[in-house]
């Protein structure tokens, strides 16, 4: 069997050292020490100044969204997981959908301007399986139209642009550390801004506004994590750069296999890097997506139609609304299996049974 996806899991000894400090101090979460340290490792990975670890990538939105004061309409992507437009209509505020560009598979920043009104506050932008909006656009537009950017970079961990993380772009960036994605602390998120003032509040929003021993400051949730998920974050850091060198050889191998493949991948940022985060292929007709699907599945081989259905149609707490782009892309993309220990044996595997079914 081959799943669409697993864990990266570290060597076992690795984890359990820092778990035996755990049982040492008894320290279990509330931003204990290696939380803490964690924080401090990833702000210099990643090269940015300011960062928060937090429960997950749904919280991180939410408090996002909270922390820049957001009560009203939210531009947004109808090509994303659920969390992004969900978090937006649990803070009270309003969706406001916005078409995808058919190669890039993001938000059209060409399109933004038609859908803001005098009651948007803010622009909800997902680096859709990492590839990069485009932030200087957006950036442009936030500006003339005083507007709030939230980046939802639940994929995008480790990405540049023009040679600085994506998680610098924006008011405010959040990343998703699930299990699922390439670099994890089992389940964790995280909380990205340039602000030192707005840091501080969202570290306040994380510890449920809490200003001392008996006052608050505001409004907050518990936005904590633990240290076991920050011990699987720390032991894992040291081996993000070997799990991407490894995703790359596999991503290419599907490339080259798969050069006659009735298909497209997304068109990625020209001046970003590459995370391969996942492997979408965006199929000729749906009919060969779900042919390719099913004979993929008959031989315990799991791929994801990811992202599917549109969020402008599926969700029960919206009226639904048709975007030509979104609901054809999304009938016909589907991600292929890709992990640290796929073997690019079964890469090939994969990819001579997908041209059989296809020429069948």
């Amino acid at each position: 069997m081959i799943p669409v996806t697993k864990p990266f899991l570290p060597p076992e000894g690795d984890y359990l050292k820092l778990i035996q400090g755990i049982w040492k101090r008894q320290w279990l979460t509330n931003m204990g020490p290696l939380a803490s340290e964690l924080e401090m490792k990833l702000k210099d990975y990643l090269g940015i100044d300011h960062l928060l670890f937090v429960t997950n990538g749904t919280v991180a939105l939410q408090m996002a969204i909270k922390a820049l004061e957001i009560t009203g309409e939210i531009i947004t992507t109808p090509f994303s997981f659920v969390a992004t437009t969900s978090s937006i209509v649990w803070e009270g505020c309003t969706p406001v959908f916005v078409d995808i560009d058919a190669q890039t598979l993001n938000i059209d920043a060409s399109k933004i301007e038609e859908a803001i009104t005098e009651n948007t506050q803010a622009i909800l932008a997902t680096h859709v399986y990492g590839n990069p909006c485009d932030v200087i656009a957006i950036e442009r537009i936030a500006k003339r139209h005083n507007l709030k950017v939230i980046y939802d970079g639940a994929h995008a961990f480790g990405v540049k642009v023009n040679g600085r993380s994506i998680f610098e772009y924006g008011d405010v960036s959040t990343c998703s550390l699930h299990a699922t994605k390439l670099y994890h602390s089992i389940e964790g998120g995280l909380i990205v801004t340039k602000c030192p003032d707005l840091l501080k509040k969202m570290a306040s929003i994380r510890n449920f506004g809490i200003s001392g021993f008996d006052s608050f400051n505001e409004l907050g949730i518990n936005g904590k994590n633990s240290e076991f998920h920050a011990a699987m974050g720390l032991v894992n850091l040291e081996y993000v750069n070997d799990i991407q060198e490894r995703r790359n050889a596999i991503t290419n191998r599907y490339k080259e296999q798969l050069g006659n493949f009735k298909a497209y991948m997304p068109l990625w940022h020209k001046d970003a890097s590459q995370n391969y985060a996942y492997f979408p292929l965006v199929l000729e007709s749906e009919d060969l997506l779900l042919k390719i699907k099913s004979g993929l599945d008959g031989n315990e081989i799991f791929t994801r139609r990811y992202f599917y259905p549109s969020l402008a149609n599926a969700l029960p707490y919206l009226e639904p609304k048709e975007y030509k782009i979104t609901d054809d892309v999304s009938r016909r993309v589907l991600c292929l299996p890709l992990y640290h220990d796929l073997t690019l044996e079964e890469v090939d595997l994969i990819c001579r049974l997908m041209l059989r079914i296809q020429n069948n």
